[in-house]
């Protein structure tokens, strides 16, 4: 979290604390959603009472759970809390009120809760005499920490991110239409963990071709809800015998075609279970489809969140258009030369990158590092 610096000042140990409930809190991860990942610990006399983290959705909150753990102990405790305690009655009770029914004596949060009915838990828990610091953290740090649930409540398209898995030296493939493992089992299994976070993950045509990927969270435990699966298929022909197809009874597939494509072509689809949704192309002689108008149509849907995972013309267009929210990139130690493909096009001097900048620190798994990097748009 130092990446980015605070707007309030605190000593060691408030920093200690709040940083721990930072940490739990993405215990919440692809469990919660749309709910965001809240983490709270309870501190007295110096010693952690209790902590806890909220662990899904419709369950206790983090700060409900940390109280009943602490029980007597949390009269006179500071609570750290990543999020603003939240100020209404949704399935759970309000966590101001809690908190000052408890007796804690002292808050210290991170980001502001910027919903209508649910904020204002700060304003609560001072009018009931209880000591507030926060918000800690500036409002890039609070989007890094819950991208999600800031962006639904400001945006009115779905939270896009960006996953590319490439070589030193920015290669995807070791050649155009070919397909190529890049990362190692630990990274692969991040990329399932990272995948149960999401409503639904996208791909292009030649991805779906070349890879022929389920696009499933397989590796790792499941999140609370089935990830859906979007294809952006302009001519929409696709494989009957495409692996994609194989999960479709649990995990949603929603395909993206051109508003001419084949009748034929997407009757088979629908008779697949296939969702099938026909927008614009790019342009009259293009063969692309308009990107703002299948975001559109998937806010429409309901998807709040999509993880983009290829092919390069499709990344490099989100990229070009600022609809990426969210880079998830996975350098491996290696090259591929100059015959590979490259994961960034000609026109990748068009994209914004200045508006980037790191989430968090480099992570490593296996010989593989992942570097996240969020849009900050203020």
């Amino acid at each position: 979290m130092d990446l980015l610096p605070d707007l309030v000042s605190l000593d060691r140990a408030d920093e200690v604390f709040l940083e721990r409930a930072r940490v739990i809190a993405h215990g919440g991860w692809g469990m919660v959603h749309p709910n965001p990942m809240v983490g709270c610990v309870l501190v007295k006399d110096g010693r952690v009472v209790s902590e806890a983290y909220h662990e899904v959705f419709g369950g206790p909150h983090a700060e409900a759970l940390a109280l009943e753990r602490a029980g007597s102990e949390a009269e006179g405790s500071t609570a750290y809390v990543s999020l603003e305690p939240c100020n209404h009655f949704g399935k759970t009770p309000p966590c101001a009120q809690a908190l000052s029914r408890a007796g804690v004596r002292r808050v210290v949060f991170g980001a502001t809760d910027p919903g209508v009915s649910s904020g204002g838990g700060a304003e609560t828990l001072r009018e009931a005499g209880v000591e507030v610091v926060g918000p800690v953290w500036n409002s890039r740090a609070a989007r890094t920490e819950n991208p999600f649930f800031l962006h639904t409540a400001r945006g009115r398209r779905p939270f896009v991110a960006l996953k590319l898995a490439m070589s030193l030296d920015s290669r995807i493939a070791s050649a155009p239409g070919a397909s190529t493992r890049i990362t190692g089992t630990e990274a692969e299994h991040e990329v399932h963990r990272i995948r149960t976070g999401f409503d639904s993950i996208m791909v292009g045509a030649g991805t779906l071709r070349v890879d022929n990927p389920r696009l499933t969270p397989r590796l790792v435990a499941p999140g609370r809800e089935s990830v859906g699966r979007i294809v952006l298929l302009p001519d929409g022909e696709m494989d009957s015998e495409a692996a994609i197809l194989e999960d479709i009874n649990s995990s949603p597939l929603h395909v993206f075609c051109r508003e001419t494509a084949s009748a034929t072509a997407l009757d088979r689809l629908e008779s697949s279970g296939v969702y099938v949704h026909r927008v614009a192309a790019d342009s009259e002689e293009s063969a692309l489809l308009d990107l703002d108008a299948v975001l559109g149509r998937c806010h429409e849907l309901g998807l709040q969140s999509i993880l983009c995972e290829g092919g390069a013309r499709l990344a490099g267009s989100l990229l070009h258009l600022s609809l990426v929210d969210r880079i998830y990139l996975f350098i491996a130690p290696f090259t591929l030369g100059g015959t590979g493909l490259p994961a960034f096009g000609d026109d990748a001097y068009e994209v914004g990158w200045k508006q980037y900048g790191l989430a968090c620190r480099p992570s490593v798994f296996g010989a593989d590092t992942l570097i996240t990097l969020d849009r900050f748009v203020d």
